[in-house]
């Protein structure tokens, strides 16, 4: 949305000149890691962040994090929050917001000045209103779903990034390092893909990325990524398909 003044008459009858607007506001999708915590934010918590990081010395610098407080039942006040995120800083990780977190734990992120964000989990309706949903779903469901998919013919270069929020991203050029393919569906790469592939961004575990020459810095599926220290041997540089199998991120010559 742009804001803007019209052009207005004066009095002598001609038209003063449009004044430029201060400001604009436009909708922008942005990337944004999540930090899973399953206990305290304690020796051992910061260890294996440390040795988590260590995998990929320049790659999480100053990338911004959502912690996740599912499992964080011992992070409750304003004063732990604001712990962790000096905490988080002193290893250049840079903590802007919370999901899944309890009332209490709410109130201590938003006094350490963090963000709270709905964690994008299912929720069920019950009674009535439970009975007309699953009424509403499963119409949803017999009625065929059409998407679009989003067809990139040029090479892809650092600092691009592509988003297909209505299905498939196709990239039939390589894709540059520093370069992010972000698809609400299946992402295919007929280049040589060097930046970062996320597919099924709005939790979709079906979704799968396809890809001639594996050589990402990152590649996701429905939250869940693997770094590029990560692959496996046999599948750098090569054919490969991505998906989803038993919560894990599988990596397979594609033939």
């Amino acid at each position: 949305m742009t804001l803007f003044q019209d052009a207005t008459q004066s009095s002598t009858g001609k038209h003063a000149a449009s004044a430029v607007a201060p400001l604009q506001i436009r909708g922008r999708f942005f990337t944004a890691m999540v930090l899973q915590m399953t206990g305290a934010a304690d020796d051992a918590f910061y260890a294996a962040l440390e040795s988590k990081l260590a995998q990929a010395p320049h790659f999480f610098t100053n990338a911004p994090f959502v912690l996740d407080l599912e499992k964080a039942s011992a992070i409750r006040l304003g004063g732990d929050f604001v712990t962790l995120v000096r905490e988080l800083r002193r290893r250049k990780i840079t903590l802007v917001g919370v999901q899944n977190g309890t009332i209490e734990q709410n109130k201590g992120a938003l006094t350490a000045g963090l963000l709270t964000l709905q964690g994008g989990r299912d929720q069920s309706n019950e009674g009535a209103n439970g009975s007309a949903a699953a009424g509403s779903a499963a119409q949803a469901e017999s009625e065929p779903q059409t998407s679009r998919a989003l067809l990139v013919t040029e090479p892809v270069r650092s600092g691009q990034q592509i988003f297909a929020e209505d299905g498939d991203l196709v990239v039939l050029a390589s894709v540059s390092s520093g370069a992010e393919l972000i698809a609400r569906g299946n992402i295919h790469i007929y280049g040589r893909m060097r930046g970062r592939a996320l597919a099924g961004v709005n939790g979709d575990k079906r979704a799968r990325i396809f890809c001639q020459a594996l050589d990402a810095e990152l590649i996701a599926i429905a939250g869940l990524y693997k770094i590029s220290d990560e692959f496996p041997p046999e599948a750098r540089k090569q054919r490969v398909q991505v998906f989803l199998k038993n919560e894990e991120l599988c990596i397979e010559p594609l033939n």
